[in-house]
């Protein structure tokens, strides 16, 4: 692709998500950018539900799945820890006419809010998990998931293959074209800091690039902390 010289670029760079979740659409594929698209993705596993079942997602981002989920008659809870990304769910909700709880909330808090068994589907999608500090913050970000679910509830959980992305070492990822939402283009960047051992603290730091109509380029970035995992480990 080929980008001009742009009049003016701004450049916003926040830690947390609160930057990207103005612009997270560029982020996901074409295959689940509708509600509707990201929650068939997920048939295998949402047909196992009871009618007007109970599920929680608790890393719900911009809210696709959890607006898509609740298209399909389900009792819907979706939480985050960015309040931006919660916000912009009950933007989602809204124009979807969908009906829908939301809470803020990381990993650690769930079991403030909702009750033990409380659920019968949980989704951490997204490969979120790896935010989680090291060993201990995993196992407790599992633990509190795991203690809303009914008996013969599922966990749902997605996941980089860590292994891959480890053995590609420290790199700048640039994609090789232009992603086009809602009438508007950007350059999607991720830049990823690989650390020498697996229990040491690694960082993804992700940029989008908005080309505006004008011809300015507005660059929102992160820098994200990470803590990767062994697929074994996972398990």
């Amino acid at each position: 692709c080929h980008v001009g010289y742009a009049d003016l670029t701004e450049v916003v760079v926040v830690a947390g998500y609160d930057a990207l979740a103005e612009v997270y659409e560029w982020l996901i594929s074409d295959a689940k950018l509708t509600p509707a698209q990201f929650a068939a993705s997920f048939h295998d596993v949402t047909r196992l539900l009871p009618s007007n079942a109970r599920v929680l997602d608790c890393s719900c981002g911009t809210g696709q799945l959890a607006v898509g989920l609740a298209g399909l008659g389900l009792q819907v809870v979706a939480t985050d820890a960015s309040a931006a990304m919660v916000r912009r769910t009950e933007q989602l909700a809204e124009e979807s006419g969908a009906s829908l709880r939301t809470v803020r909330a990381d990993w650690c808090e769930l079991t403030d809010h909702f009750n033990d068994a409380d659920f019968d589907m949980v989704f951490c999608v997204g490969n979120s998990l790896h935010h989680a500090e090291g060993v201990s913050g995993r196992l407790a970000a599992l633990g509190s998931m795991s203690r809303l679910l009914r008996p013969g509830g599922r966990l749902v959980l997605t996941s980089r293959t860590w292994e891959l992305v480890r053995a590609a070492g420290s790199r700048l990822d640039i994609r090789d074209q232009l992603v086009r939402r809602n009438g508007r283009d950007a350059l999607v960047i991720y830049r990823w800091e690989i650390a020498p051992y697996w229990e040491q603290e690694h960082h993804i730091e992700i940029a989008v690039a908005q080309v505006n109509a004008e011809g300015s380029v507005l660059v929102r970035s992160e820098l994200l902390s990470s803590w990767p995992y062994r697929y074994d480990e996972l398990r």
